[in-house]
C-alpha cells in the first residue's frame, strides 16, 4: 500500500461510485472528466478508485468540483489534490476534505487559490 492510499483509507472502485450513485458507469466516467471527482490507481492491481469521502450518501459531494478547479488552475495534478485535501492541516479542525464536507467551501477555496502563489 502506498502513502496516498494509507492517508486516504476509504477507497471505492468505480462499479462501486456507480453503484452507490445508481448511475451507469460511462456517467462516472463522465464526472471525473468533468472534475466533479478525482480517481487515481491503487493496489497491487492498480484499479481506478475514488476516496470514499468523495460520496455523500447517494451524491457526491457538492462542494468538490469548485474546489477541483482551483486546485487545478493552482497546477496541481490529481494526486497531489488527494493529498492536499486529506492531509491533516493544523490551522483547520482536520483536513480540508472534512471542512468540504462541513459546508465550509469558500475557506477552503480560498486556502487553494493561495498555492498558486
Amino acid at each position: 500500500m502506498n502513502e496516498l492510499e494509507e492517508l486516504i483509507g476509504d477507497w471505492l472502485t468505480l462499479p462501486d461510485v456507480s453503484e452507490r450513485l445508481d448511475l451507469p458507469i460511462n456517467k462516472v466516467h463522465s464526472l471525473i472528466d468533468e472534475g466533479a471527482l478525482i480517481a487515481t490507481r491503487i493496489g497491487e492491481r492498480r484499479i481506478r478508485s475514488v476516496p470514499a469521502e468523495f460520496l455523500v450518501e447517494a451524491h457526491v459531494l457538492e462542494n468538490l468540483k469548485g474546489t477541483v478547479f482551483v486546485l487545478s488552475d493552482a497546477g496541481y495534478e490529481d494526486e497531489e489534490m488527494l493529498r492536499w485535501l486529506f492531509t491533516p492541516d493544523d490551522s483547520l479542525p482536520g483536513r480540508p476534505i472534512d471542512a468540504l464536507r462541513a459546508g465550509r467551501k469558500s475557506e477552503i477555496r480560498r486556502r487553494a487559490q493561495a498555492l498558486a502563489w
